[in-house]
């Protein structure tokens, strides 16, 4: 019997967020209901651990909010207002709208925009990407999260995959360069913390004293975007004190002699200048560093979200190599999803693309797409995203969606932001809903979820949506009507990936998790893919993109210059940073009530020297402005971050009317609340990526807005 078939009961299931650790969960199921999600036990790398935002999986999943049915736009772009419709008059109407747009302004004239709030592997980037390019749509570069640091750890260690997670429980000194982990990788802090009672040190480098800061034997603030220069400010000390190891470098390494001579710039005192970390302080970082083995290096999302991104992950993954880590039990992480490459080509099919030299359009950069770009996009389609929140320049993003002759459709599971400005709704399953596969950026095990319950109301899964679609465009291909188990399949069956040897679908089905054959890790230094096949401390392909070849720190396009002590424009004084609170996951779940009193209201974090030269107290509502948007918030005074950063954390739904004193923003508007709507959408030095966190602003108390 199928498990949708059995009304109570517990059942196995996997974790669907966008998150490194993937983990097994056990739904608890009365009268077709989920009424409880606890962690598997079974399951090797979670072992029964769940976070908070998952442990209330079952109030998002039966949310009363939750959509039942197509709807159709009655009203106002953005006022939400709708009518009921079927799903054959949806479908009917999409593809007749998608063909005359085709035929009129030529099919790239319609955007398929989409991330990863789910992140099984069919319904992420399965049938909808055979749809859209069968269509021949308009391509999406997936770069809003960490396109920019993977680009940077390839450049210097080819290979996709770093330190296994078991590998840090070996470690003497833990670093946590730029990441939240205790609130985004549970595990992994669950592994860091076992380390250290078996006596290794947790240092923890960040903007922001953060969850995981606080739990640090030593945190290290720095200046926003100054993260290469620490590092190169850590070598200059190794190759002065003779900490380096030269029979490693030698063997495994390349451009170790320039890299030598390269920083001998970076000393101490000026790199304490660019970074706000004190000479000694970087002197005693380097010491621990090359004294202590094994040592691990976990790079986490922040620091890439800059201008100068890609390099700083690029600089800090060259620091195992000059002491022998990955030769000693020690290393770094920044992301291991290449342990589990799937068959993208039989997963995605691109070869139904009539048009593979159509034009690709930067997900960061849409504001300008539905705004500034010729030809124009005049058919957009969203899923497994909510970009009117968290995209930049989200003031610009609304004002784009507010286009009367741009057709937006967007499936999801709520009437998000995004979703108040479509002209057609479907409703979305849950991940519990589907069938689907897993893998994990952190841990080396493939999962499969199988529906524990059926399609709440008429919500259909990504993966029928476009099937749907596929057939109403008369798209005859057999790629369109096959089912999920035979994509799966096709997806498993890589031969270029040694680690995939033994993980098939009828191990799948019987086990649920399916560990990686991980014995070519043992080759690991031996199968990296750069050009040399070595670790590149000097890269070539850097220098023929115009970019330094060795590690070098580049000051902020728009933010702090250390070595010229200030911001480059005046009068946005103070960077902005806005990474991830502990109860939402981006956007997801900051319209279930339980995640929203837990957190309470947004807050702008302000270091008391820069309250006080504003005059403002703590609990006071400020806005913190700059010339792309205003976001209201209430001050919390704390010492939390170096003097000229100010911290919000969490992606907010714009606040429903009387909310805590706020109004919800007027359609076409960013939102009283919306941290990006003071975000930029320049694009990192690598990858494409984000740069959310180089962002300026100044910060006045809200009734100054009035008279400013």
């Amino acid at each position: 019997m199928e498990m949708t078939e059995r009304p109570s009961g517990v059942f196995p299931a996997v974790c669907p967020l966008d998150c490194p650790d993937t983990c097994g969960l056990l739904l608890h199921k009365e009268n077709g209901k989920i009424v409880k999600v606890t962690g598997n036990p079974d399951q090797p790398a979670t072992r029964g651990a769940i976070c908070n935002k998952v442990r209330h999986m079952a109030d998002r999943v039966h949310h009363p909010e939750r959509l039942l049915y197509p709807m159709r736009r009655s009203g106002p772009k953005g006022s939400g207002q709708f009518v009921r419709i079927s799903w054959d008059e949806a479908v009917s109407e999409i593809a007749e709208k998608f063909r005359g747009l085709s035929a009129e302004h030529g099919p790239e004239s319609i955007l398929p925009y989409s991330f990863y709030g789910n992140m099984g592997v069919l319904n992420a980037e399965g049938m909808d990407r055979r749809f859209f390019g069968r269509l021949g749509a308009s391509k999406l570069a997936y770069t809003i999260c960490n396109s920019a640091g993977n680009a940077g750890w390839k450049y210097t260690m080819g290979f996709g995959g770093g330190s296994s997670p078991e590998d840090t429980l070996n470690a003497k000194l833990f670093i946590v360069w730029g990441g939240n982990i205790v609130s985004t990788s549970m595990h992994q802090a669950v592994l860091m913390e076992q380390a250290r009672k078996n006596g290794a040190k947790v240092v923890v480098i960040d903007v922001h004293k953060n969850m995981t800061g606080r739990r640090a034997d030593w945190f290290i603030p720095l200046h926003p975007g100054t993260d290469t220069a620490l590092a190169l400010g850590v070598m200059h000390v190794l190759f002065d004190r003779g900490l380096t190891d030269e029979d490693f470098l030698r063997r495994n390494a390349i451009g170790t002699e320039e890299l030598r001579e390269h920083v001998k710039a970076y000393t101490p005192e000026r790199t304490a200048r660019i970074t706000g970390v004190p000479a000694g302080d970087i002197v005693r970082l380097a010491l621990m560093y090359g004294e202590t083995s094994p040592s691990h290096i976990h790079i986490g999302n922040g620091l890439q979200h800059h201008d100068n991104g890609g390099m700083a992950v690029r600089t800090v993954c060259c620091l195992p190599a000059l002491t022998g880590q990955w030769a000693r039990g020690g290393g770094a992480f920044k992301s291991n999803g290449a342990y589990a490459s799937l068959n993208d080509e039989a997963l995605q099919r691109p070869d139904l693309r009539p048009n593979p030299g159509a034009r690709t359009i930067n997900m960061n950069k849409l504001a300008d797409a539905l705004l500034t770009l010729t030809p124009r996009i005049r058919g957009l389609f969203v899923f497994g995203s909510n970009p009117a929140v968290v995209a930049p320049e989200a003031d610009r993003v609304r004002e784009g969606l507010m286009r009367e002759d741009l057709f937006t459709v967007v499936h999801e599971l709520f009437l998000t932001d995004t979703a108040k400005y479509a002209d057609i709704v479907l409703p979305a399953t849950s991940s519990f809903e589907n069938t689907d596969l897993y893998t994990s950026y952190w841990h080396h095990y493939v999962q499969l979820q199988e529906p524990v319950i059926g399609a709440v109301g008429e919500s259909k899964s990504n993966f029928e949506t476009f099937k749907l679609l596929a057939e109403a465009m008369g798209f005859g291909e057999e790629a369109f009507r096959e089912d999920e188990e035979s994509v799966i399949r096709a997806a498993l069956n890589n031969p270029d990936n040694p680690y995939l040897n033994g993980v098939t679908f009828e191990k799948l089905r019987e086990e649920r998790f399916v560990p990686l054959d991980m014995t070519p890790k043992k080759e690991y230094l031996n199968r990296l893919s750069t050009p040399s096949g070595k670790i590149e401390l000097y890269s070539e392909r850097l220098k023929s993109l115009g970019l330094p070849p060795l590690p070098t720190y580049l000051p902020l396009e728009e933010g702090f210059d250390g070595e010229n002590r200030g911001v480059r424009n005046s009068a946005y004084p103070l960077m902005f940073v806005s990474p991830p609170n502990h109860n939402f996951l981006n956007s997801t779940f900051a319209n279930v009530e339980k995640h929203q009193s837990l957190e309470k209201e947004p807050l702008l974090q302000i270091h008391p020297q820069d309250a006080e030269a504003r005059g403002i107290a703590d609990g006071e509502r400020v806005e913190a402005y700059n010339d792309r948007g205003v976001c209201a918030l209430k001050a919390s005074v704390t010492d939390l971050m170096l003097p000229g950063t100010v911290v919000s954390q969490g992606l907010w739904w714009n606040a429903p009317e009387g909310r805590e004193g706020e109004r919800e923003a007027p359609a076409g508007r960013g939102g009283r609340r919306l941290a990006n709507a003071l975000t930029s959408s320049r694009i990192a030095d690598m990858g494409g990526g984000a740069t959310f966190f180089s962002t300026t602003v100044e910060v006045r108390p809200a009734d100054a807005s009035s008279s400013a």
